[in-house]
């Protein structure tokens, strides 16, 4: 009865290990860190290995199963909550102001984002459009002075996947 609950916990660690790897190394092929993800699913795949094979080769243990499931879920859990923490890579925030003289620019300036500002045509006229390009992991930050400042704004939020050149400011280091 104990080699059987050690079991069932081992299948459910070896897929809460595996499938939460299995989708950091999806965000690292989208990256661009192929190599990195090539050597992470090595060892994935080997925990996945083991993990079914014990699965497979007793399928009566019907808990065995349900923790082969169960680690899978919490896998992909675990795994998008760890990527969203590391948040590697650049994101480009598209920022219109509700009001069109606003110092929004400058506050994000300020706070370490850097700004650049463009004139645009929107319904009712000229409408100013504030470009950022920003590191994932300072979106939080981001989003709560933009909120502070003007809660009516419209904007969106995009992944980048190249970035070169141009300027780039350290938000992470200036706490304001």
């Amino acid at each position: 009865m104990e080699e059987a609950i050690l079991w069932t916990l081992l299948i459910f660690l070896a897929r809460l290990t595996d499938v939460s790897m299995g989708t950091l190394r999806t965000i690292l092929i989208i990256r661009g860190r192929r190599g990195i993800a090539a050597f992470s699913a090595f060892f994935e795949i080997m925990v996945w290995v083991l993990a079914v094979s014990r699965v497979i080769t007793q399928l009566d243990r019907w808990y065995y199963i349900v923790a082969f499931a169960l680690g899978f879920a919490s896998g992909n859990y675990l795994g998008s909550y760890l990527e969203e923490k590391i948040a590697m890579g650049y994101c480009f925030a598209y920022v219109v102001p509700s009001e069109k003289q606003t110092n929004l620019a400058e506050i994000l300036r300020k706070h370490g984002f850097g700004v650049t500002v463009v004139k645009g045509e929107g319904l009712k006229g000229t409408e100013y459009v504030y470009n950022i390009v920003l590191r994932r992991r300072d979106t939080h930050r981001f989003l709560k002075t933009l909120e502070a400042n003007d809660k009516k704004a419209f904007y969106t939020i995009m992944d980048v996947h190249a970035l070169h050149g141009g300027y780039m400011r350290s938000a992470t280091k200036r706490k304001i």
